[in-house]
């Protein structure tokens, strides 16, 4: 295939050696042609570098530069160009241009792909003479490396088109999903699970950002923490995004933006970019903060509470954990005169826990039962804790069981769900309202969002290591907990959980009662 990219810069250098090294004829062009000089170097330097790392031999790498082409006239006739592929910046009006003049340089039978992030594919297709010719095909930075495309036919794409980008794409070595023309398109929108809710639990004061980055890595088994995240994006973008998808889909509870973004935005705390964002960077910056040592008496007796009957299970497993590590846990039906009271939440509050089961203020602590992807727990203080009960609490929690490494003990703000469990359900929640719209298939969100945001496992698989109804308890908690609308619980994940379906189960729909091809469905 010969393929047009408009737009020589990181994408579409990026996506220009992705499609020659897959055998394609590649025409790279820019409305600066400086900038087309210095793609084809960048393209060169990354081949020989792969050839150097045994990834690539030297033929292969020679065969792909010989198949890049670079243009001085982006809108040169080109009679052969089967696809055109623009990847400029991000402004409607910019792209429109960019097509309208295509247009008239391509064949009619050429298809016009658009590589937005976040930009109505419909609309950029309104400008044209036939808008039936223009989908989106969103690659994620660097494009060689990112193997998730998406596919976004607009109101107007002819059919045929979303299945030949799918296999263009998949012939490449990508994997490709179709998703619906909608703002934040699958794996934008699913990421405002993570940060909308950290930013809420920073907002709350729950812990710091280091703090809310440990637990998401090591409870969770995120690769970066939120905060990490968006200094690496950069919050001036970060931000652009939560408020375009928020407002995009008519103010949803659920993408609800922060108050803490604008000032930051607006003070040039964006990040890496900047040398400042949630944290410093550069040579000048200081070094992290470490965590504080755990300083208190780990043989203190503890006493574990169940804050409900649901929770007895958990508080069976904690009881079991710490007795195993040595740790004298009591078992009568009260605590004793100064021991610690441990309490597992699931999406309640400990100062709840203190309150039903009248236990002393200052000696209980929340304890998230979420299993840790790494070695750390995390206590929960409420503002009546005494300083020096909560150390030694925090010793308690540190005892390890298996001979290894004592666990690190994030100490947090009691909070509905702690942290772990308020990310995980925001995750999970917002990729269940995902496909309970039909943006995207549910396996299509899994892959997508797992490639595309590094998670450990796709959202909904997520969910299902908890268990759809063990998930449907906790958004419940937290919203009648809350009364916060962002957390009520959705559709999809409230009928599988009822009809003992797995969240990525895409079920049965009205259409597959009908037979044939579904005619007359509603």
């Amino acid at each position: 295939m010969r393929i047009r990219i408009v737009g020589a810069g990181a994408m579409g250098r990026g996506i220009a050696q992705w499609a020659a090294t897959a055998g394609h004829t590649v025409e790279l062009c820019d409305v600066r042609t400086e900038a087309v000089t210095e793609a084809v170097g960048f393209v060169r330097s990354m081949l020989e570098r792969a050839v150097q790392k045994g990834r690539m031999s030297a033929e292969d790498a020679a065969g792909a530069l010989d198949r890049l082409v670079p243009l001085d006239d982006p809108w040169a006739d080109g009679p052969d160009v089967e696809l055109a592929v623009e990847a400029v910046r991000e402004d409607p009006d910019t792209k429109a241009e960019v097509f309208g003049r295509l247009e008239q340089a391509l064949p009619a039978s050429a298809v016009f792909a658009t590589n937005t992030s976040s930009l109505s594919v419909t609309r950029i297709a309104a400008g044209l003479k036939d808008p039936t010719r223009l989908a989106g095909l969103h690659f994620f930075n660097p494009v060689p490396l990112m193997r998730i495309v998406e596919v976004v036919p607009g109101a107007a794409t002819r059919p045929e088109i979303p299945p030949l980008l799918t296999a263009l794409v998949e012939s490449c070595g990508h994997r490709a999903v179709t998703v619906a023309d909608t703002p934040g398109f699958l794996v934008n929108h699913a990421g405002r699970g993570l940060v909308t809710e950290a930013l809420a639990l920073l907002e709350e004061r729950v812990s710091d950002p280091a703090g809310i980055d440990r637990v998401a890595r090591d409870v969770l088994g995120l690769r970066m923490g939120p905060f990490e995240l968006m200094d690496l994006t950069g919050l001036d973008v970060t931000a652009a995004v939560i408020d375009s998808i928020w407002e995009g889909f008519r103010h949803e509870d659920r993408l609800r933006p922060s108050y803490l973004t604008p000032n930051r935005v607006t003070a040039g705390l964006h990040g890496r970019k900047t040398g400042q964002g949630w944290f410093p960077y550069g040579s000048e910056a200081a070094a992290p903060t470490p965590e504080a040592p755990v300083t208190g008496d780990p043989g203190r007796p503890v006493h574990v509470v169940a804050a409900s009957p649901a929770g007895d299970a958990d508080a069976a497993a904690l009881r079991d954990a710490l007795t195993a590590a040595g740790a004298t846990v009591e078992s009568g039906p009260r605590p004793s005169e100064g021991a610690l009271v441990l309490v597992p939440v699931w999406g309640t509050t400990v100062a709840s826990a203190v309150a039903g089961h009248g236990l002393p203020a200052g000696r209980t602590f929340g304890v998230d039962p979420l299993p840790a992807a790494g070695r750390r727990r995390v206590l929960a203080v409420t503002p009546a804790a005494e300083p020096a009960a909560a150390r030694d609490a925090r010793a308690v929690l540190a005892r390890a069981s298996d001979g290894g490494e004592p666990f690190a003990v994030s100490v947090v703000r009691d909070t509905a769900g702690s942290v772990a469990q308020r990310l995980l359900a925001s995750i999970v929640s917002v990729s269940a309202s995902i496909a309970e719209r039909a943006l995207a298939t549910p396996a299509d969100i899994d892959v997508a969002v797992a490639a595309g945001l590094g998670y450990p496992v796709g959202p909904l698989a997520w969910g299902d290591r908890i268990g759809a109804a063990r998930m449907l308890e906790l958004h419940r908690a937290l919203h009648a907990t809350t009364g916060d609308p962002r957390h009520r619980p959705t559709r999809w994940v409230t009928e599988r959980a009822a009809l003992g379906l797995a969240l990525t189960d895409p079920g049965t729909s009205p259409a597959d009662c009908l037979g044939g091809d579904g005619a007359g469905a509603v």
